[in-house]
């Protein structure tokens, strides 16, 4: 299969998978469950650790499409509140969910549907577009976790910046370049599948 062929199916999960809706279902619930476990992975990193989450999240926005990707981590949210270990540090319940970092969590959700909108505009498919693509999808869980830790804890702007931005600015770049590089390199992969079995 050409790369032009493969870039007109749309979002990587369409490339490859039939979009029937038991396989779509199983996407779904398949993010939800990636998400669940790279939040319990951790890389040692100055000034706080690097989780697997956020980076999932980008990867599942990107790869399923705006409305599979945020149905994914809504799922993701459910399955924390209803008391499964799946958010960072393997956290769960409505008290994690809604505390004062409950905002990223929500943020997830418009992440992984902003990411899968530019996905379908093809942003994921060269190195650059993907990096702004998952920036922009960053910036977006940011901009609902800060606003949700300041009205949580009553925190002015210095304060909000400082415990919910400064210390992740780090990571969070190193997560958007790595899935900036990863998704590109999937696509090229999906484009030398034969077409049989890009669709099978």
């Amino acid at each position: 299969m050409s790369t032009a062929v493969v870039a007109r199916q749309g979002v990587l999960a369409d490339a490859l998978v039939p979009s029937t809706a038991l396989a779509n279902t199983a996407l779904v619930v398949g993010g939800a469950g990636l998400t669940a476990v790279m939040a319990q992975l951790a890389v040692p990193l100055w000034p706080v650790p690097i989780t697997g989450q956020t980076l999932a999240v980008l990867l599942v926005g990107s790869t399923l499409g705006p409305v599979r990707g945020m149905l994914a981590m809504a799922l993701y949210w459910v399955a924390g509140v209803a008391g499964m270990p799946v958010f960072s540090e393997a956290s769960s319940g409505l008290a994690a969910a809604v505390g004062p970092t409950g905002g990223y969590l929500v943020g997830f959700v418009a992440a992984a549907g902003l990411t899968g909108w530019l996905a379908k505009r093809n942003w994921d498919k060269k190195f650059l577009g993907a990096t702004v693509s998952f920036l922009a999808g960053t910036v977006i869980t940011f901009v609902f976790g800060m606003a949700w830790l300041s009205i949580s804890l009553g925190a002015d702007l210095q304060q909000t910046l400082e415990w919910g931005l400064y210390p992740f600015i780090i990571g969070g770049i190193v997560k958007s370049l790595i899935a900036a590089a990863a998704m590109p390199a999937a696509w090229k992969l999906a484009a030398r599948l034969p077409k049989d079995s890009a669709r099978a």
